[in-house]
């Protein structure tokens, strides 16, 4: 067993306020929350008691919408539009990759997360057995999202993925998905239909990112994306949306009706300039609402305290208003929100029976004082400098600056960049 002690817990269970309490774990799963008494203490045999020093335990961050292995792309192609970025330089180079790569990259965006305090990613990518290996090598979890495009066809590759990784190991999970309507055609969107309706399974998907892409979808289909989907029934057992910038409220009220989740990845939204989601509507009209971090082609900092900071200010410019969206609702956006949109329903709350996928954060830093408001210092200041400690499924993968996921860090930064630099010939 594991003892978390001398700190503060925000369990998100209800609200986030920091309570003085412990918390233990034994294996994978969160067994204790609360204060001990002399009685527990004297019977429990602890491998080891981490000392929080009036820090704070927290649940951790879940990147609810990612691209791990475009770290190599990362500051290769940088201001241009969306459509520019993704078909004349993005597509070109994925095109060359090769399964090495992917398990290489990977593992530097594990890292990443590491550092910001996430242990879930929910990654939509390719050459899946290398990405599925880089993983549970190191310890993270991951849900796979299925990243079809093109004709029907690809809806096979789709069904194999899906059998083949849901429950290959206890890190891992897949769900349906396909890149967007834009990059599918017709034929595919109504064999993923299929896919949903025989598994009874949720669909994950990029939604209404960009103006064009919404108008393009009424040109084509006389109707908005969310529209179309709902009319298929790939929604017909709910999934998630990912960026859904540019939404009606119609829309919004199809993703409430099929229980479909939306996932806001704000500084990839802003760096391509493609408009701000209505956030506080979703959350409004009883929408899950997760944060992702998009792919670091795009970002390109993968940094959760960057993305919940950005959720809030970002709102208040769009309503010119300054109480829109505040700290308590990105906190619970980013930590239960995610893992929900996710598929994670143990890792959203410290409770008892829940995973213990955990961060401290050090308060003891001066963007953390003084203690006037802990949920809001941490939204509105908290940086990746306050992480001192991630653990996964009760392992504990980064703590003070050090990395624990079995591979030399300098070797993956080393073998990154050979590969990155050999993509570019």
């Amino acid at each position: 067993m594991i003892r978390f002690k001398n700190g503060l817990v925000m369990d998100m269970k209800e609200s986030c306020a920091p309570e003085k309490k412990e918390v233990w774990t034994d294996g994978d799963r969160i067994i204790f929350v609360g204060v001990p008494t002399d009685e527990q203490l004297k019977s429990a045999v602890f491998e080891r008691e981490i000392d929080l020093n009036g820090g704070l335990l927290m649940p951790s961050f879940k990147n609810a919408h990612t691209h791990s292995a475009m770290t190599f792309l990362r500051s290769y192609a940088d201001d241009l539009p969306l459509q520019s970025w993704l078909f004349d330089q993005v597509f070109p180079m994925e095109a060359k990759l090769k399964g090495e790569d992917i398990y290489w990259f990977t593992k530097l965006a594990i890292l990443e997360y590491l550092s910001s305090g996430m242990t879930a990613s929910f990654d939509m990518y390719f050459e899946l057995d290398d990405y599925f290996k880089a993983n549970v090598e190191s310890g993270f979890r991951t849900v796979m999202c299925g990243a079809v495009s093109g004709s029907a066809d690809n809806a096979k590759r789709l069904e194999e993925n899906y059998l083949k990784f849901n429950g290959a190991d206890p890190l891992v999970s897949f769900r349906l998905g396909f890149h967007a309507e834009y990059t599918a055609e017709r034929g595919l969107l109504e064999a993923v239909a299929d896919l949903a309706r025989k598994y009874k399974a949720p669909v994950c998907t990029h939604i209404s990112e960009t103006r064009s892409e919404v108008q393009g979808c009424i040109d084509k289909y006389g109707m908005t994306p969310p529209a179309l989907f709902s009319s298929l029934g790939i929604f017909d057992y709910g999934g998630t949306g990912f960026h859904c910038v540019h939404f009606s409220d119609e829309d919004i009220e199809l993703f409430k009706a099929h229980g479909v989740s939306a996932v806001t990845c704000p500084a990839s939204n802003a760096k391509l300039a493609s408009g701000i989601a209505p956030l506080t509507k979703f959350i409004d009209r009883g929408v899950t609402l997760g944060v992702g971090t998009d792919g670091a082609a795009s970002n390109n900092c993968l940094d959760m305290f960057r993305e919940m900071f950005l959720m809030t200010a970002l709102q208040k410019i769009k309503l010119e208003d300054a109480s829109a969206l505040p700290a308590d609702k990105v906190l619970t956006a980013a930590t239960k929100g995610s893992a929900l949109a996710m598929g994670l329903p143990d890792c959203d709350c410290i409770a008892e029976g829940k995973q213990a996928d955990l961060v401290v954060l050090d308060l003891d830093k001066p963007n953390m004082r003084p203690f006037n408001n802990i949920p809001k210092n941490i939204v509105y200041s908290g940086s990746k400098q306050n992480v001192k400690l991630t653990m996964c499924a009760g392992r504990v993968l980064y703590e003070d600056g050090k990395y624990f996921i079995g591979e030399d860090v300098s070797r993956i930064y080393a073998r990154c960049e050979e590969l990155a630099e050999a993509l570019k010939h």
